[in-house]
């Protein structure tokens, strides 16, 4: 009974864990990070939606939509994808525009973080060296 206990407050404590995990990734995300761009079907599915929603209207299930768009998708031919996989491209390259101006931005601000921290560093450091400097001291005297 005790193993039984143990296994649970175990079980517990990891899904603790993985709640403040999430947690840091919203306050990422709070910052200014771009979102990754969506895949080509995920395009696909943000116009499906919409036709499935005006031809179904009393239909509330996500996962009935989710279900046919996946077997319209696979449905496809390569040339029907075409234009998603082209919109999709595109939001890849306003993607990468976007997040390196917030690499940029993020890299100046951490290099001022950096050196502030290294100023606080310092000043600890030379007390560091004083008392190496003493300790340095005792041993010539042993030698004379």
């Amino acid at each position: 009974m005790k193993g039984k206990a143990d296994a649970s407050t175990k079980a517990d404590g990891r899904l603790k864990a993985a709640g403040g995990a999430s947690k840091r990734k919203k306050a990422a995300a709070a910052a200014g990070k771009p979102k990754r761009p969506p895949s080509a079907f995920f395009v696909f599915m943000s116009e499906f939606r919409q036709e499935y929603q005006a031809e179904n209207p009393n239909n509330k299930s996500v996962a009935n939509v989710s279900k046919a768009a996946g077997e319209k998708w696979r449905a496809m031919s390569d040339e029907d994808k075409a234009p998603y996989v082209e919109k999709a491209g595109q939001k890849k390259q306003d993607y990468e525009k976007t997040k390196a101006t917030f690499d940029k931005k993020e890299s100046a601000a951490s290099s001022k973080k950096a050196k502030t921290q290294d100023v606080e560093e310092g000043e600890g450091s030379d007390k560091s060296k004083s008392e190496v400097e003493d300790d340095g001291s005792d041993e010539e005297d042993d030698d004379e």
